[in-house]
């Protein structure tokens, strides 16, 4: 379980360093502004990139005749019979 510290805004320009090394240990540093909590002090992670290529499945996949063709009874459950 993670510890929960919380520093005012003075404190934390002064222990910076010392608040990110616990941060990066799991430590859940809040820093405060006139005793309330302001904001969270939390490592950098990188963002996953998500792998979007275009054309990136081009010949893997078969779109079978027919695909797009309208289904009379679909068409019918939204808009009602034509």
């Amino acid at each position: 379980m993670t510890s929960t510290i919380q520093v005012n805004m003075h404190e934390a320009k002064s222990q910076l360093s010392q608040l990110a090394e616990r941060a990066w240990a799991g430590e859940h540093v809040v820093i405060a502004r006139a005793g309330k909590p302001y904001l969270d002090l939390l490592p950098h992670r990188e963002a996953a990139q998500p792998d979007r290529r275009p054309g990136r499945l081009k010949g893997q996949l078969c779109i079978q005749p027919g695909f797009d063709a309208a289904d009379a009874d679909i068409a019918d459950s939204f808009e009602g019979p034509l």
